[in-house]
């Protein structure tokens, strides 16, 4: 069942488009805070702490509200959508970023929407356009320049820039999913989501033999309650609020805009180089990714807020 409809997008509202820019820059500011959690707890541990505490919230939410959960395939779309979209997607980027600057990090992410539409086609969603194969092509010679010493001439950790790619394809693939499944109450989905998540980075901790401990520095906590509060809950809940708003193709602008806070972000708090290269490699991704899957892309509406079951989150 897809949540796709085939009319046409409203003009978007002022309060909308304040949403949107308030998620970009908290989404921004995601890259860098999980640098400084690393810099104090084991990736795969620090993902676990960070949705275990925002799944804890998610979960209060549907205590006070009385939200109810899914069932039936909606259940098991939502455990797949977090077995993907949390579970895989955040192990990879958690791991990728250990070596990886912030800044191309981000750039790595504006692959998403790329993505998202080689995958809608695979699974039937949307029809294969020859255009979106011209901008992979720009956007992955834009991450080749990048990965190439675009970052202030330090070398680059394959390993860890292919992680990255995987996790963004994780989180693509997660959004086909969510299209996928009937709908239900998106609160209730993003708690389901990080209950199936959190095993998965809590058995890859296990198999990394992480240390298991809390943060011991104040930027540690810093940035994990950052990444709890600002980074998981507050930017879900405004993408949700974006997208009940506005149509899906048009919420996917945020990848495109996000590494442009991140790397001012990371420049300024982690003194992160920004040669030449970078900028060049980075604009071939946002130029790949715009002509692929943004300029000429399918008008598409989600299901708007008036027909989500419960109205709690709008």
């Amino acid at each position: 069942m897809s949540r796709a409809a085939s009319s046409g997008a409203g003009r978007p509202d002022r309060s909308t488009f304040i949403a949107f820019i308030l998620m970009v820059v908290f989404a921004g500011g995601n890259a860098v805070a999980v640098r400084f959690s690393n810099f104090g707890l084991p990736p795969f541990w620090g993902a676990v702490l960070r949705m275990g505490g925002a799944g804890l919230v998610f979960w209060i939410v549907i205590a006070v509200r009385r939200i109810a959960l899914p069932r039936g395939r909606a259940l098991t779309g939502a455990i797949l959508y977090g077995l993907v979209g949390v579970g895989a997607a955040y192990a990879f980027v958690y791991w990728g970023l250990l070596r990886v600057p912030a800044g191309l990090g981000g750039a790595i992410l504006t692959l998403v929407p790329l993505m998202t539409l080689f995958f809608a086609s695979a699974h039937g969603l949307e029809i294969f356009r020859w255009q979106g194969l011209m901008g992979a092509l720009i956007a992955a010679a834009g991450v080749l320049v990048g990965v190439l010493g675009g970052i202030g001439g330090a070398a680059i950790h394959v390993p860890s820039v292919l992680a990255l790619v995987v996790g963004t394809a994780c989180f693509a693939e997660s959004g086909v999913i969510y299209k996928l499944i009937p709908p239900s109450h998106p609160v209730a989905v993003n708690a389901l989501s990080q209950v199936a998540g959190i095993p998965v980075l809590f058995i890859l901790s296990l198999l990394a033999g992480e240390e298991w401990s809390l943060p011991t520095t104040a930027n540690t906590w810093v940035a994990l309650a950052y990444l709890v509060l600002i980074g998981s809950v507050v930017v879900f809940s405004l993408y949700l609020h974006v997208l009940s708003r506005w149509t899906a193709s048009a919420t996917s602008y945020s990848f495109l805009l996000i590494p442009v806070s991140t790397v001012a972000i990371a420049a300024w708090l982690l003194g992160e180089a920004v040669t030449t290269t970078f900028i060049i490699g980075a604009a071939l991704v946002l130029v790949g990714v715009w002509v692929g899957a943004i300029q000429g892309a399918p008008k598409v509406v989600d299901v708007t807020c008036s027909e989500m079951p419960n109205k709690a989150i709008c």
